[in-house]
């Protein structure tokens, strides 16, 4: 059930402050800020090619010599599961730019070769508590909870202050149906560090689920009003909206969701049946299609709950 972001955004920029060695060569830090630098424009084929480089120069092969022409390939055969086995690390410094790297490829849904990024930043780091959330976040999103979970509770276990292992386990709990330690996830995370505005709209799912709509309409609040541009704040606001009946105001939030993010299938979805509901049907098969185009999983699921909505219909 995952309704915001995976908090990888800036784990690129936050991992300079760790772990930098005096035995760190001046290029690769110069690499590395030069890929903070890149990352924080939107340019990731820049940040990816500086992390790559900072890679290099931080660590060695096996002894080998590698040519100029070859030297992204040579950072690179770290992106194999295996690969761990040919690489000897002469500076722990290595493991913020694997990590910093992997968030570069999930940012570009690259999530094998993040994956294997973020297992090279364990391997030579085992203490990098960021590195376990981002593994964490994509065994999230291969719906592997339990591995997912473990790598949480490993991160908050070495780093008790890190809101987003708390903010990440919280997810994975909700898809477990355990409501209660989701929430209290979500308000240590709260406690720890300025409130952040997923952490908000995550809290409004809970709520949500619980059925209580107006305390979940006002932690949506407090989220759009944190990030406007937040779309499943949106999104969980509409939804909440529309159990309340208030179908209008609904779909203004589903449509706002959309118009910052078109990708969204549960937006379609939703805003279609809250078109069915006003009779305008149109208009819903045309959110429905786009549904089903961003996701035919969703079929089954969409059929009953237009049927749903037809019977509702009649019986008014």
């Amino acid at each position: 059930m995952r309704k915001y972001d995976p908090v990888l955004t800036g784990l690129a920029l936050v991992l300079f402050t760790l772990n930098i060695q005096a035995q760190t060569p001046d290029s690769a830090r110069k690499f590395f800020q030069r890929g903070q630098k890149s990352f924080a424009a939107g340019d990731l084929d820049g940040a990816f090619e500086d992390y790559s480089r900072a890679i290099e120069i931080s660590s060695r092969l096996d002894g080998r010599k590698t040519s100029p022409t070859d030297r992204l390939n040579a950072a690179n055969e770290f992106n194999s599961a295996n690969s761990a086995d040919h690489v000897t690390v002469i500076d722990p410094f290595t493991a913020n730019a694997y990590a910093s790297r992997a968030a570069v490829r999930f940012q570009q849904h690259f999530l094998d070769e993040a994956l294997a990024d973020f297992n090279a930043a364990i391997r030579i780091n085992p203490r990098l508590a960021e590195a376990y959330v981002g593994r964490g976040v994509i065994y999230r999103l291969h719906e592997n909870l339990e591995s997912a979970a473990a790598d949480f509770d490993r991160a908050i276990s070495i780093d008790p202050r890190l809101a987003e292992a708390y903010i990440d386990r919280a997810d994975s709990r909700i898809e477990k149906g355990d409501l209660d330690g989701a929430l209290t996830d979500l308000n240590r995370a709260l406690a720890l560090k300025p409130p952040r505005a997923e952490t908000h709209s995550l809290i409004g799912y809970v709520r949500l689920l619980r059925n209580e709509l107006d305390a979940a309409i006002a932690s949506f609040d407090r989220a759009v009003a944190m990030n406007p541009q937040l779309a499943s704040a949106y999104h969980g606001r509409g939804t909440a909206r529309m159990k309340r009946g208030e179908i209008d105001s609904a779909i203004a939030d589903f449509t706002r969701a959309l118009e910052i993010n078109s990708d969204l299938s549960n937006t379609f979805m939703n805003r279609g049946l809250a078109l069915l509901l006003q009779g305008k049907d149109g208009a819903a098969q045309k959110d429905f299609k786009r549904c089903l185009e961003l996701k035919p999983a969703l079929k089954d699921e969409l059929s009953n709950r237009i049927e749903l909505v037809r019977t509702a219909r009649a019986n008014k």
